[in-house]
């Protein structure tokens, strides 16, 4: 499975945000936002946490594609 957090980047340019604010807004850790940075999976606590101080869902910020294709 492959993970990218494309649409969280997407999404704080378009609120004016970077991600040292997401990092204060959302209190997580900066090892999350490296982790993300690097498309590697995170908690669901931690998407949670964001999710709740951008005030967007899950889908809004991760895209999550199988290696099949989709299959």
């Amino acid at each position: 499975m492959t993970i990218n957090y494309n649409r969280l980047w997407k999404l704080l340019i378009d609120k004016g945000l970077n991600r040292t604010e997401l990092k204060r807004l959302a209190r997580v850790s900066t090892n999350a936002i490296a982790k993300m940075g690097k498309n590697e999976p995170v908690a669901m606590e931690t998407l949670a946490k964001i999710c709740a101080a951008l005030d967007c869902g899950v889908d809004d910020i991760v895209e999550m594609k199988t290696d099949n294709g989709g299959k």
